[in-house]
């Protein structure tokens, strides 16, 4: 059966952001770190299908619409009535800069049923990605764990992106334990500097790579910001610079990254070579600073014709 598309599995996010300092009116947003990938893979003209779950109402049908006219397929994310959107408002102050003011999560235990996603979506897919935004949840870690085991069974070409939130978790070691327990499965591992830090109980790169040598991770990217990324490929480590950009908001520029490697191995195949790998990953950092020279997250995201420009 041919590969069809590239399958992200994540959380559904709403962005309610203040329309004016008084705080008291907001425009709501497609939002989180899965669902910009998603959209950002549509946008660079690879297929991606998104595994989520959302309700009924308003904001449900919202992010739904938002995800189709993204050219993002829906066909295997699951509705269940009751579901609520998790989202977050931000507040604008003084200076104009954003205050995440609260986060909403009104159904927490109503996540992706495993029993429920389609053989097919395991078959047709050449690349799966996903992050750690939901691990925290008892049922979600559960879930993304049968998912990512299911395709490493069926040679599934296996995308993490550690995304780390730790104030979403109870503590810091239960956080680095879940997050390291899915190393084995992985193909290609995203890491900022901070992250891989984190992770490892490291202060430097060369110590951080080493910690991870054990795990025998194919590919781990770690980024540095303007500082471009380092590729670790089969042990080998490639310094990847990037072009410099004057910075206007970097929300999102991680996001564009990982679309732009997965649109990359999607359309022209997984890089068989450390230089095939670099060009992968100039063209993710290209993306990464195109995303940063806008404002938002996903309204940032990058398309063909950004490119052509």
């Amino acid at each position: 059966m041919s590969k069809k598309f590239v399958l992200i599995f994540g959380d559904a996010f709403v962005d309610y952001i203040a329309e004016d300092q008084s705080n008291s009116r907001f425009s709501k947003f497609l939002g989180g770190a899965t669902v910009n990938v998603a959209a950002g893979v549509a946008r660079l003209g690879a297929a991606s299908s998104f595994i989520t779950v959302t309700g009924e109402n308003e904001t449900s049908e919202f992010v739904r619409n938002e995800l189709m006219a993204e050219g993002v397929d829906l066909s295997f994310s699951q509705l269940v009535p009751e579901k609520e959107v998790s989202g977050v408002y931000v507040h604008l102050l003084e200076n104009n800069e954003r205050h995440f003011e609260r986060y909403v999560d009104e159904t927490p235990n109503i996540q992706v049923d495993f029993s429920s996603i389609k053989s097919e979506a395991i078959d047709q897919t050449s690349v799966f990605h996903f992050c750690s935004g939901t691990l925290f949840h008892p049922t979600a870690l559960m879930t993304t764990r049968k998912i990512v085991e299911s395709m490493k069974k069926s040679n599934v070409l296996i995308s993490f992106d550690a995304n780390i939130r730790p104030l979403r978790w109870k503590s810091e070691e239960i956080c680095k334990k879940t997050i390291c327990s899915f190393f084995d499965f992985v193909n290609i591992l995203k890491l900022t500097e901070e992250e891989l830090f984190f992770l490892t109980n490291t202060t430097t790169i060369d110590d951080g790579i080493l910690q991870l040598r054990p795990y025998n991770i194919e590919a781990v990217l770690i980024t540095i910001g303007a500082e471009g990324t380092y590729a670790v490929i089969n042990g080998e480590v490639e310094h990847v610079s990037v072009e410099k950009v004057i910075p206007i908001d970097t929300t999102g520029a991680g996001d564009a990254f990982v679309a732009g490697i997965l649109s990359k191995i999607y359309l022209e195949g997984y890089p068989s070579s450390i230089d095939a790998w670099v060009k992968y990953v100039s063209f993710g950092n290209k993306l990464g600073g195109i995303c940063a020279t806008k404002s938002g997250a996903l309204s940032a995201m990058p398309r063909l014709i950004d490119l052509e420009k």
